[in-house]
């Protein structure tokens, strides 16, 4: 059984090879990526490791040359990843892959508003037709992201958003990994999709309660519409194409909250892996020296300011 990992340069693909290589035959695992140089420890400890670059179709399919089951990490690139996807898929099957396993996203539906859900559906869609066995990975929103997130709300008091009273169970990258490794090397996957998701769900509420325990400010919750919650992030820089964007991004997952597309909460972490999954507080307070030296940045000699 030889396992390809496609990606295995980025952060979730590296660290289920890192997983992997505790798991099964070094010489069974080959790791595709258009940085080979990066992955020379793993190369060390036994992996195999070949130039496979998404951008450059006509070097996937000797990259994925010989393996049995692909784990195909996402692409970044969302305006191009659909079509590096399908080629991706296109090469395992010329390859004589027997099943891909993708990362996707949850309930990725063409109604779901989030801007990704639109190229983890056409994604799907491509393995199905291609005829190989799949497993889908449904990766709920990431924890190690809230870190930031509650950054920005503590060092300004407020938690701006536009969710309403939706509700999202953030996973660690750490148990996306774990629960890709399990899935790439034990049987019994074929044409399941797995929701991946932390133990609990947290509403805007919920997070903001948090950040401020963990913090030490109190941080007032603003919910606003979609347009004044973009406007509010776009300011004056309209002519900013990447913040516009990136304003876009975060908007459309605001309203897929709202409207309960990432809302599942499963046990599938811990029946994958054997270990429940880690709660988002171990996340941030992995990280609590951050959170408190942004709420000590806006503090007077009173405590915490209006």
């Amino acid at each position: 059984m030889t396992v390809v990992v496609a990606g295995a340069s980025g952060h979730l693909g590296r660290r289920v090879a890192e997983i992997l290589l505790g798991q099964i035959a070094p010489s069974e695992l080959v790791l595709s990526t258009r940085t080979p140089e990066a992955l020379e420890d793993l190369a060390a400890r036994g992996a195999v490791v070949r130039h496979g670059d998404y951008s450059r179709p006509e070097t996937l399919a000797e990259a994925f040359g010989g393996g049995k089951t692909l784990l195909l990490v996402s692409a970044t690139d969302l305006e191009r990843r659909v079509a590096q996807h399908r080629a991706a898929v296109e090469a395992a099957a010329a390859a004589g892959i027997e099943r891909i396993v993708y990362t996707s996203g949850l309930r990725p539906e063409p109604a779901n508003p989030a801007v990704v859900a639109a190229s983890h559906h056409a994604t799907e869609q491509a393995v199905i037709e291609s005829g190989v066995a799949w497993t889908f990975l449904r990766n709920s929103l990431y924890a190690n992201f809230q870190v930031a997130d509650a950054v920005r709300c503590l060092a300004a008091g407020t938690f701006v958003h536009n969710r309403g009273d939706g509700r999202v169970a953030y996973v660690s990258r750490e148990d996306c990994a774990a629960a890709a490794a399990a899935v790439l090397s034990t049987s019994g996957h074929e044409q399941v999709a797995y929701d991946i998701t932390g133990p609990a769900a947290f509403s805007a509420a919920e997070l903001a309660s948090l950040y401020t325990e963990l913090g030490g400010r109190p941080i007032e919750v603003v919910d606003l519409d979609d347009e004044t919650f973009k406007a509010g992030i776009i300011g004056d820089a309209t002519g900013d194409d990447h913040l516009v964007y990136g304003a876009g991004l975060v908007t459309s997952f605001g309203r897929s909250i709202r409207e309960g597309y990432q809302s599942a909460c499963t046990n599938a972490v811990a029946e994958l892996t054997g270990r429940e999954p880690r709660a988002l507080r171990d996340v941030l307070e992995a990280r609590r020296e951050e959170l408190l030296a942004a709420a000590v940045t806006q503090r007077g000699p009173s405590g915490p300011q209006p």
